[in-house]
């Protein structure tokens, strides 16, 4: 449990760095991968939350907080991908353009990536304490 706590705080504390590189950078416009990976991001504080009150009895939910886990861990890889495909797209728009704006870009692509995977360790904590109570 403490290792849940431990993952979650770090995943909260993860996207309290990205809100202050936004603001930092004074970030006014976000790329389209930059939006659909805080779409997801979104999903995955949504089911982080649907899986906490189901905790309470583990056994009789464990097909639900495995489904949970699974698409915690998918919805991560799709953020990595789009990582990929925002890092790719925000070279080929300034390579010979502003090199300022392709460090800024980079940078929060980045920490919205790391969020990512802070969730994918709370899924990975919640997945230990099914398997240790089943």
């Amino acid at each position: 449990i403490k290792n849940l706590i431990t993952s979650m705080d770090d995943a909260i504390d993860q996207m309290q760095q990205t809100a202050k590189a936004v603001m930092l950078f004074e970030v006014r416009s976000f790329e389209p991968p930059m939006r659909e990976m805080g779409q997801l991001l979104v999903e995955c504080a949504n089911l982080v939350q649907k899986a906490l009150p189901l905790m309470q009895s583990i056994g009789n939910n464990v097909s639900l907080l495995t489904a949970i886990t699974e698409e915690l861990g998918k919805l991560e890889g799709r953020v990595d991908d789009l990582h990929d495909i925002g890092m790719k797209e925000l070279y080929l728009k300034h390579r010979n353009a502003s090199a300022m704006d392709f460090i800024v870009g980079v940078e929060i692509y980045d920490h919205l990536e790391k969020v990512a995977d802070r969730f994918d360790d709370v899924a990975n904590e919640i997945n230990s304490i099914v398997i240790e109570q089943v």
